[in-house]
C-alpha cells in the first residue's frame, strides 16, 4: 500500500483505492460478482494470485467481507464498499467523456459479452429460449463466434456453439458493438452504414438493438 503522509481524505482514500485493479474489483463487486470466478471473468487480465491479494487488502481495509458457505467463498461489499458507487459511476462517465478513445489492446469479446450479460434488458426479449449470435469480422478466428442464450431471466454466454436453434445472427466488427454497448454508435446508423447486418426473422431483426441494449454508464452519461 502506497502511504502518502497527507492528512487530505483524498490522499486517505487513495492509500487504498489506487493500487492497480483495485477499483475494477470494487466495480465487479457492485455490479453483483460475489465469487472469485466470476471476478475473474471481469478482470481477465489479472492473475488469479494478484486477484487473491487485492482482495484480502480489501477485506483487511473494510471494504469486503469474506464469508465461507459449504466449501465456497463468497465476496461482498460492506456499507462502505457499497458507498463506492457513485465514485465507480463518475470515474466511468468521465472515462466516457474524456478518453474515449480505443485501441485494439482494449477489445476483448469475451469481456464485452460478460458485460452485457449482466445487464441485459431480458425483460424486452420473448420468454421463450433465443440464441443470439455474433459474428466478429476483427476478430482472429477461434475467439470470433460468440451466443447468448437468453431463457426467461436466465443469461448464458458461450464461446462455443450451444446447440440450440439461432433466432438472429448478428454479423459486425468487435469494435462497432463496443461502441454501440459504450453509447457512442446507435445500433440503426451502423446497420444503415453496412457495418453491421442481422440475418434471422423479421421481428427479431427488428427488435435485436433493443434487446441488448447499452451499458448502464452510457444511459448516465448521456442523462448528463
Amino acid at each position: 500500500m502506497t502511504f502518502y503522509g497527507q492528512f487530505c481524505p483524498v490522499a486517505k482514500a487513495m492509500e487504498v483505492l489506487d493500487e492497480r485493479w483495485t477499483l475494477l474489483i470494487v466495480r465487479e463487486l457492485l455490479l453483483g460478482s460475489t465469487h472469485f470466478n466470476e471476478l475473474r471473468r471481469g478482470v481477465p487480465k489479472m492473475s488469479p494470485a494478484l486477484l487473491s491479494k487485492r482482495l484480502r487488502s480489501l477485506e483487511r481495509a473494510g471494504i469486503v467481507n469474506r464469508t465461507v458457505d459449504e466449501s465456497r467463498t463468497a465476496y461482498t461489499l460492506t456499507q462502505s464498499g457499497k458507498e463506492l458507487f457513485d465514485v465507480v459511476n463518475a470515474l466511468g462517465v468521465w472515462g466516457l467523456r474524456w478518453i474515449p478513445e480505443l485501441g485494439d489492446e482494449d477489445l476483448d469479446p469475451h469481456l464485452l459479452l460478460w458485460d452485457i450479460r449482466r445487464t441485459i434488458p431480458v425483460d424486452r426479449w420473448p420468454r421463450g429460449r433465443t440464441v443470439v449470435a455474433f459474428e466478429f469480422g476483427d476478430v482472429p478466428v477461434g475467439r470470433s463466434r460468440w451466443w447468448l442464450v437468453v431463457t426467461g431471466d436466465d443469461v448464458d454466454v458461450c464461446d462455443a456453439d450451444p446447440g440450440y436453434e439461432v433466432t438472429a445472427t448478428a454479423r459486425l466488427p468487435l469494435r462497432v458493438l463496443t461502441r454501440i454497448w459504450r453509447g457512442e454508435e446507435r445500433w440503426t446508423r451502423a446497420e444503415r452504414q453496412g457495418e453491421l447486418v442481422v440475418h434471422g426473422s423479421a421481428p427479431a431483426r427488428r427488435e435485436l438493438g433493443s434487446w441488448i441494449g447499452q451499458s448502464s454508464l452510457a444511459t448516465l452519461a448521456a442523462s448528463r
